[in-house]
């Protein structure tokens, strides 16, 4: 028996790999879910652009990295919190800031994919998929 996958782990991995080898862009396997933390990541400037492309009738997200300007990455850190095994919830009061408010926590809340600052806002918990810094 194979072991359980977690594809939004794969994602973060991809795009941990692919900053360390100082890639521009980096292609992972298209979701809903992916497509949406791609879409966070992008408006709190962690990513360049991202977007859906199919290839070989495979849809693909295609991330672009952004990097400033001493070639330094902008993300230096991404960690997955919930995972198959260990599911995290989190209620409103209990959403805490990623290194003092410097990264962001991406929440899956009954309103749809949000920042832990703007589930805080909107008064909503849900599950912690990933902190990034």
């Amino acid at each position: 028996m194979g072991a359980p996958t977690d594809p939004l782990a794969d994602m973060l991995t991809c795009i941990r790999n692919a900053l360390q080898a100082r890639h521009a862009k980096v292609d992972v396997p298209a979701s809903r879910l992916k497509a949406e933390v791609a879409r966070i990541l992008k408006e709190e400037g962690f990513l360049a652009a991202f977007k859906l492309i199919e290839e070989n009738k495979r849809k693909v997200l295609r991330l672009y990295l952004k990097y400033g300007p001493d070639k330094q990455s902008v993300i230096s850190g991404l960690r997955r919190v919930s995972k198959p095994g260990r599911r995290v919830y989190r209620g409103r009061r209990e959403i805490r800031p990623v290194i003092g408010g410097l990264g962001i926590s991406i929440l899956t809340t009954p309103r749809g994919l949000k920042t832990g600052r703007a589930a805080r806002k909107d008064g909503v918990g849900g599950e912690v998929l990933c902190e990034v810094w």
